[in-house]
């Protein structure tokens, strides 16, 4: 029987996942990934650190680690700021973003411009748009059913400090997860579809390859004491098979305790 969690965002909620995701292709394993997420009454955070190897560099980040404080309330989630530091083919990149309004209001980004073979990055492209961690924790509006098929039914546009695209959520169908000594039970599986916008390569074969695709897959389960979904797997084929990201960890509990103190590390 499946899980029916309505949305009343009660004041008290609040709840913390821990996940470790296999990153593998063609059923190798090629990286890791260790997700935090703390959902306080007001505040919340979420922070990850992953490593890949050989293919997945053409695919995404090859190592690094970013990191994100906001705002909750009324059903969103708010960025008030996002660190990055990333190495990956355009070498080691460290920046930090600040948000008002819903809008990138300052970037720190103290390496070399881009490269000349990109798309541009216009101001435009910075607004009304949040960063990777927050854009994939669906938070349910008040009175929603948390696993409903409507969770899916949105547009992610995402700014990493680099990169501007959009994902594009739509409902697949409710599937099943167990993993040993953790989570087991209903997942929402959401298809996607990619379309890149600004910062990449305009003639990467990769990007043509992935955009449109309909076949892409996002898996959500819930985080306990709240009413909002996390992934706990991607499903992207590529050129040269099915890139996984599985979660093998998914440890998710209702937490008392409140957040503490954002860390000293805000832009100004």
């Amino acid at each position: 029987m499946l899980i029916a969690a309505t949305a009343n965002w009660p004041a008290q909620a609040q709840g913390r996942l821990k996940a470790h995701f296999t990153i593998s292709m063609t059923g190798i394993s090629i990286g890791h990934v260790v997700w935090l997420v703390d959902i306080g009454e007001k505040l919340y955070s979420t922070s990850a650190t992953g490593k890949a190897s050989g293919v997945l560099s053409m695919l995404v980040n090859g190592e690094g680690s970013v990191a994100t404080h906001g705002s909750l309330g009324d059903g969103r989630l708010t960025p008030n700021y996002f660190t990055s530091d990333i190495s990956d083919d355009d070498g080691t990149i460290a920046l930090r973003m600040s948000y008002a309004d819903g809008n990138v209001k300052e970037l720190m980004d103290q390496q070399p411009p881009p490269r000349a073979d990109r798309v541009p990055v216009t101001d435009a492209d910075r607004r009304d748009t949040v960063d990777p961690l927050t854009a994939v924790l669906l938070p349910a509006l008040p009175g929603e059913v948390v696993l409903a098929p409507s969770m899916c039914n949105r547009m992610l546009e995402i700014f990493d400090g680099r990169r501007r695209y959009n994902l594009s959520l739509s409902f697949n169908r409710i599937d099943k997860v167990v993993l040993d000594h953790s989570y087991s039970g209903p997942a929402l599986v959401c298809a996607v579809i990619l379309t890149p916008i600004a910062g990449y390569r305009a003639d990467s074969m990769l990007v043509k390859y992935v955009a449109g695709r309909r076949d892409m897959e996002l898996w959500f389960a819930p985080v306990a004491g709240t009413s909002i979904l996390a992934p706990i797997r991607v499903l992207m084929p590529t050129l040269i098979g099915t890139l996984r990201i599985q979660a093998d960890q998914f440890d998710t509990v209702e937490s008392p305790a409140a957040l503490p103190p954002p860390p000293a590390t805000e832009p100004h």
